[in-house]
């Protein structure tokens, strides 16, 4: 039997397992994938990033290409009856301006992660991805210095690999959470829904903008797709409907009567499914200290919230990070404590508002839901662009000895806001998220204030002197034949 060893395993090589390696393989940390799959993803069924998932994009200096292929969200728009005819009832931007700098776009899934590859690549080109490795099995061993073991069959052929650490990203079947015997906590609806990209051939004037339709046949969510002619529709089916007995022919005539009034015609469809809606959380997000789970492994919904492959993506993003820092000794392994009650918690709201995102559309009245959905989506919209994330106190977070006075738009926990600064060092304005690169460094951002006064200058003064001195964090911090910004920059 074949034995590997290697610092981390991640099972899964969707966005939340990718994410995570970008961060390992930038610390030069060693680590194997385990894939199911074949191959790459090819067509993924996730297509929106929110704005926040875009800034995290722009830290790994991947944005520009997602937004050049990316069909960009600007406007949503709402439509219910009025009297015998379906009208636009309501528009709204999609962003309320100010919440970030950065857009709403759509982009398939299956690019999404060849931009996070690349970028993983980029710090370790001999890294790869072992595909068609199914887990079997996840433990504890006896391996002092690799204590997690997980089995994987690979083409009729068992092999062992251990590790220091386990990422399980492999998705609602999880088979590292169904090894650890953890169940999926909640429910699921009678409710079905489909979803497809299609081509159509329609005089719908919102075909390509964001749409939530409510007629008296049901309900439609329109999101156009990128390249200009693709647009992803998720049709609500008659209640009563047998997910296993929707057929193409079907979710085309279902679309068409919930359209009636407009021309629609399916020229092609590239993709389609139907799925019943689900609400699970799992019981457990890590075992042993060893073993954490994250996207779609520990939390389930349905995809008309827009937010699953963002929670996934940002799931492991956070633990990457924090596995990073450990095993290159920056980190007490006790800060691992914090993935859990960071993103449990966040799955746990992401949960609740697709519960709530749901109901809206059990109803039966055409037009009290599109009221309903309208006041719901304008409520909700720092929520859905990934901007309204609070951690709260722990190792990393010190919210009862911050001064909240002193900076009144700035929370403790949260992603500093979207803001433009002038930075001292050298007046440049600039949108200060630009800054926050991830790229392994910890930031210091003062604000200093107007130092052509007195009072702004002392400041300064007494700032500079304290960091630049041994008891500051940038000398107690650095690295040894390293620069003193290595380690810590300042953002002054």
């Amino acid at each position: 039997m074949n034995i590997f060893e290697t610092e981390v395993i991640i099972c899964g090589s969707g966005s939340a397992g990718i994410c995570a390696a970008i961060w390992l393989a930038q610390a030069g940390i060693t680590f194997r994938f385990l894939e199911k799959n074949e191959g790459p993803l090819m067509i993924g069924q996730a297509d929106g990033v929110a704005c926040r998932t875009v800034e995290i994009f722009e830290s790994l200096n991947i944005s520009e290409e997602l937004l050049r292929e990316a069909y960009h969200v600007t406007e949503l728009t709402f439509w219910s009856m009025r009297g015998n005819r379906l009208e636009r009832t309501g528009r709204a931007p999609d962003t309320p301006p100010g919440l970030s700098h950065l857009p709403h776009v759509i982009l398939n899934q299956a690019r999404i992660n060849e931009l996070l590859l690349d970028k993983m690549y980029s710090f370790n080109s001999n890294q790869h991805i072992d595909y068609a490795h199914h887990v079997k099995t996840t433990r504890i061993g006896m391996v002092k210095d690799y204590p997690v073991e997980v089995i994987a069959e690979h083409r009729g052929q068992e092999r062992i690999f251990r590790a220091k650490y386990v990422l399980a990203c492999d998705g609602a079947h999880s088979s590292v959470r169904r090894s650890l015997g953890y169940k999926m906590l909640g429910d699921s609806s009678n409710a079905i829904w489909g979803v497809m990209d299609i081509f159509p051939k329609t005089n719908f004037p919102d075909i390509r903008k964001k749409a939530t339709i409510h007629s008296n046949s049901g309900s439609i969510i329109i999101i156009p797709r990128e390249g200009g002619y693709m647009v992803r529709f998720y049709v609500q089916m008659p209640a009563g409907t047998d997910a296993k007995q929707v057929s193409l022919a079907g979710l085309h005539q279902r679309a068409a009567s919930i359209l009636e009034g407009y021309d629609f015609e399916v020229q092609h469809t590239f993709w389609w499914s139907a799925y019943s809606i689900g609400q699970r959380l799992a019981e457990n997000f890590s075992a042993y200290d060893r073993v954490f789970l994250a996207g779609d492994a520990c939390h389930t919904h349905s995809p008309k919230a827009g937010q699953g492959m963002n929670v996934s993506l940002q799931d492991g993003y956070n633990i990457g990070w924090k596995l990073a820092y450990i095993l290159r000794g920056k980190l007490r392994p006790e800060v691992l404590d914090t993935y859990v009650s960071e993103r449990s918690t966040v799955a746990a709201d992401l949960i609740a508002f697709d519960r709530s995102l749901t109901q809206l559309y059990t109803t039966t009245q055409a037009k009290s839901a599109a009221e309903n959905f309208q006041d719901h989506f304008l409520r909700s919209a720092k929520y859905m662009a990934g901007l309204n994330t609070r951690y709260g106190e722990s190792l990393l977070i010190d919210m009862k000895n911050s001064d909240h006075h002193s900076a009144r738009n700035v929370h403790v926990g949260m992603r500093f806001p979207s803001a433009q600064v002038i930075r001292l060092s050298d007046a440049r304005p600039l949108e200060f998220a630009k800054t926050l690169k991830s790229d392994g460094r910890w930031r210091i951002a003062i604000f200093i204030g107007d130092i052509t006064k007195q009072v702004g200058a002392d400041r300064l003064r007494n700032v500079t002197n304290y960091l630049s001195s041994v008891k500051g964090p940038s000398m107690e911090y650095a690295t040894p034949g390293r620069d003193s910004d290595f380690g810590v920059e300042l953002l002054l």
